[in-house]
């Protein structure tokens, strides 16, 4: 296994480094230091042709033109905010407003859009690249200091693992996520609707017209949302289903999981063989399929289009703040919050 860095481009006057992560079966994971944005992912089908299965750009500068959170760190909370406002401790704090009147993903300029400072790490069993970056107290509205740690971990048993460590000088509000598209298929040669998705969750929590939790929680029987047992993206968008109307024709909703670190999240695209596992602590996984991407990004020679990506979020349940009922994000003061997911990669039959 090896890891390796070069200066990418420049920003601000200072440099944008992509870290390249390779393991001894040919499993390769690029990142860069501008909000721990993964470019590209390399992984094998079952006839081990090795090719990128996550949506990203050639370049560092259209990152920051037109880029719909791919690949990065999302922070300080992520989701949306109702209201871009929230009440800690009898003190209300107004966020930035970044989606009508509402926040979105820690503000126009959150996590996915500051220059972390970041090396390559080692341990016996994998190699990686630790991101670090300290968020000023007020930064996009949010009370205190927080440091925050992201580590990127890549084995040989094709698992990349992402483990986030935060901590706060005062009480605050965190929850962190990664917003990479996955598209199994490999160099995008077809979308993801006929990705089959199986998730064990039980429950899924039901959207208004803003895409935001209204707080109802929905018993996902009978429903396009029960992927239980798998169900292909294509059947969800053909239901017809209120909620995923509302969403654009797709997946853009929380699912409360019901296992935690046992294959509680699946990914499988038949005609490549490509599997992706997904296990985490998190409470829950956002699950988006780009029903809003914008056309015609230039992705390697590929224009971005509606589906061409599934993102799965994993995460505490978005708009926690605003509904006790939901397990809260909030972070006590000098406390630590440490999370992991790790995303396996494997191919079907196995």
């Amino acid at each position: 296994m090896k890891a390796t860095y070069e200066k990418w481009s420049e920003w601000n006057g200072k440099d944008i480094l992509l870290f390249t992560l390779t393991n001894d079966r040919g499993m390769e994971l690029s990142a860069t230091n501008y909000g721990c944005i993964v470019t590209k992912l390399l992984v094998p089908d079952r006839k081990r042709n090795i090719e990128n299965i996550v949506l990203g750009f050639d370049r560092f500068e259209p990152y920051l033109e037109n880029a719909p959170y791919f690949g990065a760190v999302i922070g300080r909370v992520a989701g949306r905010i109702r209201g871009a406002s929230f009440e800690l401790d009898g003190v209300t704090y107004q966020l930035a407003k970044n989606e009508n009147n509402n926040h979105l993903h820690g503000g126009p300029n959150g996590f996915h859009r500051v220059l972390w400072r970041a090396e390559p790490v080692r341990r016996d069993d994998a190699i990686g690249v630790a991101f670090s970056y300290t968020s000023p107290d007020g930064e996009e509205g949010y009370p205190g200091t927080v440091d925050v740690q992201v580590v990127y971990w890549l084995n040989n048993d094709n698992e990349w693992t992402v483990t986030y460590r935060a901590r706060s000088d005062r009480t605050t509000i965190v929850n962190l996520t990664n917003h990479t598209y996955f598209n199994l298929s490999g160099n995008f040669k077809r979308d993801i609707l006929d990705h089959t998705l199986t998730i064990q969750s039980s429950r899924m929590l039901e959207l208004n017209e803003e895409l935001i939790p209204t707080g109802a929680v929905i018993d996902v029987a009978n429903t396009p949302f029960d992927l239980r047992q798998g169900k292909k993206v294509r059947e969800a968008v053909e239901s017809r289903h209120p909620q995923i109307e509302l969403a654009g024709g797709g997946y853009d909703h929380p699912f409360w999981l019901d296992q935690h670190h046992n294959k509680e999240i699946v990914l499988c695209d038949e005609e490549s063989g490509r599997t992706l596992t997904v296990e985490t602590d998190e409470v829950g996984v956002v699950v988006y399929t780009s029903n809003q991407l914008p056309e015609g990004l230039d992705l390697g020679g590929v224009p971005s289009r509606k589906y061409l990506g599934i993102c799965l979020e994993t995460q505490g349940l978005p708009e926690a703040i605003h509904h006790p009922q939901f397990p809260s994000f909030v972070l006590p003061a000098n406390e630590e919050r440490v999370s992991t997911t790790t995303y396996r990669f494997g191919v079907w039959p196995s």
